[in-house]
């Protein structure tokens, strides 16, 4: 599975895809189908009967939004305001913006997520590992593969990335309804996506990895037991990750709302 990124996930919020950037070649491919694309009209579906828990205000549009499938140049410009043209270049996929982050972060939780939807571009270089049989573990070196990443993510204004998510919520509300949840909230779900990356715990010292057929794997049971954003939060190592979860602390305490 290619990597992915949380962060830009979240800065556009779906990061964090924030998320999503930093997955390994390693992992295991995904079970499901991606879901069909539905064009998707510029208001979103009504929340649930019983109200979100963590409402978006409602921002006045000064022009009507572009539908989901029509979205892309908009959101081209808007990360682009966030990060710079030449960044966004370097890192983003261009196309699909916002079903990408809304699936991305959605699947971080998970076992496994479609490394075909990432918003991000995979990081250069090979998984680096030292050692080999019961020696064998990630390589110090391979950290570096994040750092790009993760400098952008941490340099990022927090204000700026949610008043962004803020104006385009309504489409990452409709994606997130037709992405198969007819009655979900797509705040509360980044909310719950944050706080599961929060608790991945912090690993310090070689990682010891097993392969027991073709691809890696965490040679302690805990590691591998846990969901594919929390693997990528520890393989980018200690450092990487520490900065991550500060930026997603910040988001968070932005978009969380006390429910009404």
């Amino acid at each position: 599975m290619n990597p992915f990124r949380i962060g830009v996930i979240v800065v556009i919020i779906a990061a964090a895809g924030l998320a999503a950037w930093y997955f390994g070649p390693w992992s295991k491919p995904p079970t499901l189908p991606p879901p069909p694309h539905v064009e998707a009209p510029a208001q979103p579906a009504p929340p649930p009967a019983e109200g979100p828990q963590h409402p978006m205000p409602e921002t006045a549009q000064l022009q009507p939004l572009p539908t989901v499938k029509e979205s892309d140049p908009a959101m081209r410009d808007a990360i682009s305001g966030l990060v710079g043209k030449d960044a966004f270049e370097k890192f983003f996929v261009p196309e699909e913006i916002v079903h990408r982050i809304v699936a991305t972060i959605d699947n971080l939780p998970r076992k496994s997520y479609a490394a075909r939807l990432n918003p991000v571009k995979p990081p250069g270089g090979l998984f680096a590992t030292t050692g080999k049989d019961e020696g064998l573990s990630i390589a110090p070196e391979n950290a570096a593969r994040y750092t790009p990443y993760v400098r952008l993510f941490d340099a990022l204004d927090t204000a700026k990335v949610v008043s962004v998510y803020e104006h385009f919520y309504p489409l990452f509300q409709k994606e997130y309804v037709d992405l198969g949840y007819p009655n979900g909230y797509f705040n509360d779900r980044l909310v719950e996506v944050i706080d599961h990356l929060l608790a991945t715990p912090d690993v310090k010292g070689p990682i010891k990895l097993t392969v027991p057929h073709v691809l890696y794997e965490y040679a302690d049971p805990d590691l591998q037991a846990r969901s594919s954003g929390q693997k990528l939060l520890i393989r980018m190592g200690s450092e990487n990750a520490a900065k991550v979860k500060a930026k997603l602390s910040e988001i968070r305490a932005q978009v969380a709302k006390a429910k009404p």
